[in-house]
């Protein structure tokens, strides 16, 4: 189920208003199963044509030994074949730790060089979790850019992901 809340504030003199600050929340839910492990997450950016646009972030097991972990980042598959596999890891800023069950967040703000890139148009916040002896799971959550306003959307998750929500604050 999504939920999206849209306001429309205009900057100064009829300008649109450009965003400060874009927070993507990520909630990993507790799960009652025998064998858990920590999810590997991506979270990137979709041209409306699903190219990618910017990857945000990967969790993955990164202290994994002998660099072991970065072989099983294929399981993120929608991210691996639009980005991912182009991608060198570790990135600085990008790529770090998996997260325990909780709410997290990633939040970028203006003087961030993956907003200051992006081109005006229509996009969607992907969300990929994926799980050894556990399930894959992909969210979507629409992105308007610039944001014309205050921009609040959520969508949740079924199984390996919670409440995901984006939000966009000029």
């Amino acid at each position: 189920m999504r939920k999206v809340l849209t306001i429309g504030v205009a900057g100064a003199l009829g300008e649109p208003a450009v965003a400060a600050e874009v927070e993507v929340n990520i909630e990993i839910p507790r799960l009652d199963v025998a064998e858990y492990h920590r999810p590997y997450v991506a979270v990137w950016l979709e041209h409306a044509d699903r190219t990618a646009a910017k990857t945000l972030s990967v969790w993955y097991d990164v202290n994994h030994r002998g660099n072991e972990g970065d072989k099983w980042l294929k399981d993120l598959r929608q991210w691996w074949r639009r980005a991912g596999r182009e991608m060198k890891v570790p990135a600085d800023g990008i790529t770090g730790a998996t997260k325990p069950v909780g709410k997290h967040a990633i939040k970028l703000d203006a003087s961030n060089t993956v907003l200051k890139e992006l081109a005006p148009g229509d996009y969607e916040v992907v969300v990929e979790a994926a799980r050894e002896v556990g399930g894959r799971e992909v969210v979507r959550l629409p992105l308007k850019w610039p944001a014309q306003g205050p921009v609040a959307t959520e969508v949740k998750g079924k199984d390996e992901l919670g409440v995901v929500s984006l939000k966009v604050t000029p």
